[in-house]
């Protein structure tokens, strides 16, 4: 499950809300749970200044779990442009536990790299 009994959501990042990137800043009051992969069933496409995973595909993709309360958890979905943009969706990590993550509609993704 992704939502913990204290109220948090337990959130994969992939592209610039990991450590070092510049969106990481909405992150500050986050739980640094650990690096991960997910299952094989994603794809990354290129959207210029970052990247976008799409579901269906075979690849796993390496990134980072958090801890985040509600308000940073709005604040992720505000940068996301949830849902109009990206979707929330809960998806499998290798290790087999589940956390949300930001997924790019398949139709979106078409004809980019």
């Amino acid at each position: 499950m992704s939502t913990g009994a204290n109220g948090t959501t337990r959130v994969f990042v992939y592209g610039t809300l990991r450590r070092d990137e510049p969106n990481h800043r909405l992150l500050a009051s986050a739980t640094f749970v650990g690096e991960a992969n997910t299952a094989p069933s994603f794809e990354l496409v290129s959207l210029g200044p970052f990247p976008a995973m799409v579901a269906g595909g075979r690849t796993s993709v390496r990134g980072e779990v958090y801890e985040v309360d509600p308000n940073t958890l709005a604040a992720l979905d505000r940068l996301e442009g949830v849902p109009s943009f990206y979707q929330r969706h809960p998806v499998r990590l290798e290790d087999g536990t589940v956390a949300q993550t930001y997924l790019l509609p398949t139709d979106q993704a078409r004809g980019l790299p």
